[in-house]
């Protein structure tokens, strides 16, 4: 049967090549960074990066890794068990508590990523009498964990509060209505109106859950998310979250909210129930990302400066530039492999970027994702903005 097979894999291979939509992958050897090493054909490169989720600059951060090596050396490398058997330490109920305190919820349940976290919470949660209302560029993780539930589904556009509204007035029909999205979407950098979201889950007696993973230590003067930029903070019944991006660039996801919710996650979640706890050094780590956070607005103020700057300079030379609210810049291309050629050609000119296209983006949507950080330096930014201008020139991009 494989012969068969196999045939057939190779086949759709070389349609994905054919089609410009094969995907690369870049060896770094060197930690996490504004600045890295990529492997290259005739050693290592120096390139400044710019597509990392390493929002607040603490992947590379002496404190964490203090913090982790401490940890380790007290409660050993791995659990080697699921939470309710014999996998939950001090450190574990540690980080929840420091979670909590952060988005000033009443508590929260660890998972081994935010994948994980989306996937497992609507099964537990709801039943085919009732509805789960999600916009329309929900992460993958959300669409797969809305899949996995019996629940009606409705969709509306993105950030259309018509279209929700629309929704939410046919869900009427259902027991109980969760109004599900993200709270930075990650291929545009727009974030989600909140308040009139919650303004409609109000009138029409819905809860409301939002994915933090690209908004929190980014979103609100503080970078405590988007329920701090709306003035909701509490008040919203479900927020999920990864220690994947601003909280160290880790392992580990969350879900933080309404304690009965939390409870029952607990006992029925499935990637919680059959998963490993997450390291206790990679929970030391991130207790010590939101002591850090506590401590000041340092890292915050920096990456919002960082991000004006960029999309400013950027705008200026002519760029397409998605509207955007956080630390993501989409630099809009359209075409698939003109994404990845431009990518490529910033590589020659010492910066690391990721064409994405379909099945990432909407067909005709290729684009390439600048991320920005607070480790980014002026001069960084500046080369960076430059060395786009050249390959834009180029390319045709600019004129």
């Amino acid at each position: 049967m494989y012969t068969e097979f196999q045939k057939h894999l190779q086949q759709t291979l070389q349609e994905i090549k054919d089609a410009g939509l094969y995907k690369n992958e870049r060896v770094i050897v060197t930690p996490q960074s504004s600045g890295i090493q990529v492997a290259g054909e005739k050693g290592n490169v120096d390139v400044i990066n710019f597509c990392a989720n390493n929002y607040l600059g603490l992947a590379d951060s002496k404190e964490l890794i203090d913090a982790a090596k401490k940890r380790m050396d007290e409660r050993g490398y791995g659990m080697a068990s699921v939470r309710f058997i014999c996998g939950t330490q001090d450190t574990h109920k540690m980080l929840e508590k420091a979670i909590s305190d952060f988005f000033g919820t009443e508590d929260t349940i660890l998972y081994a990523a935010c994948f994980d976290a989306n996937g497992g919470l609507f099964e537990p949660l709801l039943t085919a009498d009732d509805a789960i209302i999600s916009d329309a560029l929900n992460h993958a993780s959300i669409i797969d964990g809305v899949r996995l539930c019996k629940a009606v589904r409705y969709r509306y556009a993105n950030g259309d509060m018509a279209d929700l509204e629309k929704q939410l007035q046919a869900a009427q029909a259902q027991r109980f209505r969760i109004i599900a999205t993200d709270g930075v979407f990650s291929m545009d950098g727009n974030v989600c109106p909140l308040d009139k979201i919650y303004e409609l889950a109000q009138k029409y007696n819905a809860m409301v859950m939002v994915d933090e993973s690209h908004s929190a230590g980014v979103v609100g003067k503080t970078g405590h998310g988007v329920t701090e930029q709306y003035n909701l903070r509490g008040k919203i019944e479900i927020l999920t979250g990864t220690l994947g991006k601003a909280f160290g660039g880790s392992v580990g996801g969350f879900t933080t909210g309404k304690k009965e919710i939390i409870d029952l996650l607990r006992q029925r979640s499935r990637p919680y129930l059959f998963s490993n706890s997450i390291p206790p050094m990679v929970a030391a780590a991130a207790i010590k990302t939101f002591e850090i956070l506590t401590r000041d607005n340092k890292l915050q103020d920096i990456l919002h400066e960082n991000t004006k700057y960029f999309v400013e300079k950027m705008t200026a030379a002519g760029f397409d530039i998605k509207p955007t609210q956080s630390a993501i810049c989409a630099v809009m291309l359209y075409d698939a492999r003109l994404s990845q050629e431009f990518a490529a050609a910033l590589q020659q000119e010492g910066i690391y970027v990721t064409g994405f296209y379909y099945p990432v983006v909407p067909q005709g949507q290729a684009r390439i994702r600048v991320q920005l950080s607070a480790a980014h330096t002026r001069e960084q930014l500046d080369k960076g903005i430059a060395a786009f201008i050249k390959v834009g020139k180029q390319l045709g991009v600019l004129k």
